[in-house]
């Protein structure tokens, strides 16, 4: 839309700012304060340049932003009005801190002269998410909002990403004024300093380490999804023949069925991860956190092992565990100058018949203490229909909510990079349903499943209303077993068998219907004979549709290690020589 006038509104400046930007679409929900900016926003989209998907709660844009972002890696956009709006927004603010996900996350606020007087609908947004933002901002004079929002993008993207928000007062919205636009890489900040490239003394030291370690292991993060480093850590591995384990923000890194390939570490991590990075002489950490979900006992984890840490937030090195060598820098960046060093020096004296009997011994784990796919014919188990799943629908991108479901799905499918949309760090229940419509709004012509649980999809399930709205293909997944699963497993393990309201049964509705009565299509699965059956019918069903699956009740979530133990002390674990018939293929 260009500017007809030597004047324009705030409301005006922000939608050609996000625009300039290449912004596609909104997720948002309306209200008093943010009603100029809608207003404008009415004529932007009437021109084509920009489209704003409605949600039906303000949690629900957050998390459909968030999905959309972690599928394309460009920076998510969402909008409410202020007071209960704006709070609404709060979890899937800190969702999005945890996990570096770059949102620019837009506000209404009381006009100016009401700030501060408890007026209708007035909370301090600003105050309340000061904690879990990158930065924000107040917007006090409608001339620097093309400046701001130019920051904001900068500031979401540079280095570890993250959200940031921006709080418009209403009459800045309306407020006329000379538009002198800023547009993209026109503004440097001095707080986001370059990063520098690793210098040779860093790459030999990396090189001596690996050349002294016969049990190295590649501990591969988030930030290596975030920088597009699957390619160069792929050839790392190869060439160095270094098995690979991964965070569960690390999944799809490296295709899961690879030799090399350890699947995720942790806590429910794969036996062979968890013995492999206890018994590692090195530990080569890319864009990892060294979480408490991954380390379990801290100063039990890798206690053998010298380790390498490369990330891009100096914050993270050193904070849980101190390296023998850190490296900050952007993943993909840092491991292209380190193998551009090894290929233009070729005295290197490694070799990878020093790592054979390392490979063996993970080898010989793995057909010990394979994951296990529970075959009892009179029951239906959640590990079958993930791994039926997968083998249907190897190239879908994949959202899923919080608890077993997201566990067994972690273990059983193995995704393409930035195909799986989880919430790891904070762990937020309902952010699969929206999660998707992002992902879907992306890529609306690729297949888009989220996984769920009964409980978890109950947060969230009014956005059933965007989906059928939108008419979005999304294929849902209830792994219905009629509790709040991992708050079970827990209470069976550890606090005495006492299921203090866990139980989900009474007061659930009838998934079914529910999804028919916004129009979607429903399927029930009770039968394991019927798995691949409905699955298939389920999944080249036209338009969204949902998949209600009666899994047994009290199946828990295993490998599992318990907290204050060490990844070695992994309980429900079985030796294959114990197991017939039960190994994935």
């Amino acid at each position: 839309m260009s500017i007809s006038h030597n004047k324009v509104t705030g409301a005006f400046a922000l939608l050609d700012s996000l625009v300039r930007h290449n912004v596609e679409y909104i997720f948002g929900y309306p209200g008093g304060a943010i009603l100029p900016i809608y207003d404008e926003l009415y004529r932007w989209e009437k021109s084509g340049k920009i489209r704003h998907i409605l949600s039906r709660h303000e949690q629900g844009s957050a998390h459909a932003a968030d999905g959309y972002s972690r599928s394309t890696g460009k920076v998510g956009v969402c909008f409410a009005t202020s007071g209960p709006g704006a709070t609404n927004l709060v979890s899937g603010i800190a969702t999005a801190q945890m996990d570096s996900v770059p949102l620019l996350l837009i506000t209404g606020q009381v006009a100016r002269p009401f700030i501060g007087t408890d007026a209708f609908q007035e909370v301090d947004i600003f105050g309340i998410t000061l904690p879990i933002v990158k930065h924000s901002y107040v917007v006090r004079d409608p001339r620097n909002m093309s400046k701001i929002i130019s920051e904001a993008f900068y500031i979401a993207q540079h280095g570890r990403p993250g959200p940031v928000l921006i709080d418009v007062p209403k009459d800045v919205g309306l407020e006329k004024f000379v538009y002198n636009p800023i547009d993209p890489g026109q503004v440097f900040l001095l707080g986001c300093r370059p990063f520098l490239k690793p210098n040779n003394k860093q790459i030999i030291k990396f090189i001596k380490l690996l050349e002294n370690s016969s049990q190295p292991l590649l501990y591969v993060g988030g930030g290596s999804i975030i920088s597009g480093a699957h390619q160069v850590i792929k050839e790392l591995a190869v060439k160095f023949q270094i098995p690979i384990t991964t965070t569960l923000m690390g999944k799809g890194i490296i295709d899961e069925k690879d030799d090399l390939s350890l699947g995720m570490l942790g806590m429910h991590g794969t036996a062979y991860a968890n013995f492999a990075v206890s018994e590692s002489d090195l530990l080569i950490a890319l864009g990892a956190r060294f979480d408490d979900r991954v380390t379990g006992k801290l100063d039990e984890f890798a206690c053998n092992a010298q380790v390498i840490h490369i990330d891009i937030d100096p914050a993270e090195v050193g904070k849980n565990r101190i390296p023998q060598l850190a490296i900050i820098g952007d993943i993909n960046n840092v491991l292209q100058d380190i193998m551009d060093y090894i290929e233009n020096n070729q005295n290197i004296l490694y070799t990878t018949d020093q790592t054979r009997s390392w490979r063996e011994r993970i080898d010989l784990w793995k057909h010990q203490y394979p994951l296990l796919v529970p075959t009892n014919v009179n029951t239906l188990s959640s590990q079958e229909i993930l791994s039926s799943l997968c083998i249907m629908e190897p190239n879908a991108y994949f959202t899923t909510d919080v608890g077993q479901h997201q566990m067994w799905a972690a273990q059983f499918l193995n995704v393409l990079p930035r195909h799986w949309i989880s919430s790891a760090g904070l762990g937020t229940m309902g952010y699969g349903l929206p999660a998707a419509i992002g992902v879907q709004i992306a890529y609306p012509n690729e297949k888009v499943v989220c996984v769920s649980g009964d409980a978890s999809f109950q947060m969230n399930l009014q956005e059933l209303g965007t989906i059928a709205q939108y008419n979005l293909p999304i294929k849902i997944i209830i792994i219905n077993n009629k509790w709040q699963g991992m708050v079970r497993q827990w209470q069976q393990a550890f606090y005495g068998e006492r299921y203090s309201h866990s139980n989900m049964e009474k007061g659930s509705p009838n998934f079914i219907e529910l999804a028919k009565s916004f129009g979607i299509a429903g399927f029930e699965l009770t039968l394991r004979k019927d798995i691949d059956t409905i699955l298939e019918s389920f999944l080249n069903c036209n338009g969204p549709c949902l998949l209600d699956c009666k899994v047994t009740e009290d199946d828990n979530c295993y490998p599992m290690v318990a907290p204050g133990k060490s990844n070695a002390q992994m309980i429900g674990i079985i030796k294959q020589s114990k197991v017939t018939n039960s190994l994935l293929n």
